[in-house]
């Protein structure tokens, strides 16, 4: 980056040097975008484990009715991250190829559709929460309760938009810390003031479910205002003018030929996992127990790659920009290296302690039986699964959307669920056969997706 940024006080913290991700060190530059990544991501947890941990005082049917909202609210985050897919590319191959006007063009044109969109659920959901939630046959009290909190949720969206495509912005651009401090904070203003709102500590008025989601909003407001000022003021790598404000649906396009794909490879990964865990609840609640236990062991396993995935998603847009192919090609694969690394290790560990692990979540016999035979089959398939994190996103980094939504679909629509269904019963193997239509999947998936980004055509794709 070529101009020297002026920073005020109050944002010295982004006062970091320009780092061009398009020399130097690739080892050095997957590190310095993965570790705030990986810090994000677990920030993004906590903030969700934060609100339910303090809904859950005011009872069941208050859980069931933020965990109800949360179903409907991930089709929002499904169309965010799609867009953030869209934009992190285009932004990144524009930063590599040093056409800064370009990238500033694409960032203003993402939060533009993104707020505009925000405010069409904002109207679409504040009138239709209840008749959502009553589409899940929950209960009356759940319902109403689902309600308050869901239509506030709806009306602050432009709150997530505008965070969650800021933060893509800026990854984009190469500037992974700002977007983890930002998260950093926001999750403190959530924990603080969640217990305020929620009781009404204080002078502030006890809301119970309805402050859940206003301290959500406000948490997420504040840093949201925080990222609008850091790319309007150019206090980073982007800056963003309001001359001209109009929607320029040419680049609106380029954008959503990316998202869309993106956002279908989302759904059709949240469609095959409700169908799996209906499955699993024909065996009995311990193999549900134990499902869902190792999809959360999974999850965590799963973090530091979702950290470096996103790093070789911008390093890999950002050299695809410099007409550096080979060095995002070699991005990807050294990101994936480090990654198997601790698959490996991590893999034998879950293997070796199993049931030691599954005890932590849950001390009964038959599900600690059912969950260590879940994790001595599926680490058999973490190195695929690898695979399928960190090159999915070096080809989301690319623009190429398509191919990884089309891989996506065809492991686990046409063979995970097919699998699930028949290797139980085929050859009489219950729950052990629906763990092997897991794995045997995730090897396809990782295997297939790593031939396709060998092959290199994503190396021409056009954005």
């Amino acid at each position: 980056m070529e101009e020297t940024r002026r920073i005020p006080k109050a944002f010295k913290f982004l006062n970091q040097p320009n780092r061009d991700l398009t020399i130097g060190s690739i080892s050095q530059n997957i590190w310095v975008l993965a570790w705030p990544m990986m810090i994000g991501n677990f920030l993004q947890t906590a903030f969700n484990v934060v609100d339910m941990i303090f809904v859950g005082k005011l009872g069941a049917e208050a859980i069931a009715a933020v965990s109800l909202s949360g179903m409907i609210l991930m089709l929002i985050i499904t169309l965010i991250v799609g867009i953030g897919i869209g934009t992190t590319a285009m932004v990144a191959r524009f930063i590599g190829a040093k056409e800064y006007s370009q990238a500033n063009e694409v960032a203003l044109q993402s939060l533009l559709f993104g707020g505009i969109s925000s405010l069409f659920l904002a109207v679409v959901g504040f009138f239709f929460s209840e008749t959502l939630l009553k589409m899940f046959g929950a209960e009356v009290k759940v319902v109403e309760m689902g309600t308050d909190y869901l239509s506030i949720m709806f009306l602050g969206s432009f709150t997530m938009f505008l965070l969650f495509l800021g933060a893509a912005i800026l990854r984009g651009a190469g500037d992974a810390l700002t977007p983890m401090l930002i998260l950093m904070l926001s999750t403190l203003i959530n924990i603080v003031a969640d217990p305020l709102l929620i009781f009404g500590l204080g002078p502030f008025p006890r809301l119970e479910i309805k402050g859940a989601a206003l301290a959500t909003v406000l948490a997420r407001g504040i840093g949201m205002l925080i990222i609008l000022v850091i790319l309007g003021k150019g206090y980073s790598y982007i800056h963003i003018s309001l001359k001209n404000l109009k929607l320029k649906f040419n680049i609106l396009w380029r954008i959503m030929k990316i998202a869309i794909p993106g956002s279908l490879q989302m759904l059709i990964r949240s469609a095959s996992g409700l169908v799996i865990m209906s499955i699993a609840v024909l065996y009995g609640t311990y193999a549900l127990a134990a499902y869902g236990i190792g999809l959360r062991i999974n999850m965590i396993v799963m973090m530091p790659g979702f950290g470096l995935g996103a790093a070789t998603a911008t390093l890999v847009g950002q050299n695809l920009g410099a007409k550096q192919p080979q060095r995002a090609e070699k991005s990807a694969w050294m990101a994936l290296i480090y990654y198997e690394a601790i698959m490996i290790v991590v893999g034998s560990l879950f293997y070796l302690f199993a049931p030691q692990i599954i005890y932590i979540f849950n001390n009964s016999p038959e599900v600690i039986q059912e969950g260590t035979s879940f994790l001595r089959i599926v680490v058999f398939s973490y190195i695929f699964l690898a695979m399928g994190i960190v090159l999915h996103q070096s080809l989301h980094g690319a623009g190429d959307t398509v191919p990884p939504m089309t891989i996506t679909a065809i492991s686990l629509m046409g063979i995970r669920i097919p699998l699930a269904l028949f290797l139980p019963k085929l050859f009489s193997l219950d729950t052990t056969g629906l763990w092997l239509a897991i794995a045997l999947s995730t090897v396809l998936e990782g295997s297939v997706v790593a031939f396709w980004f060998k092959a290199g055509r994503w190396k021409k794709k056009k954005i």
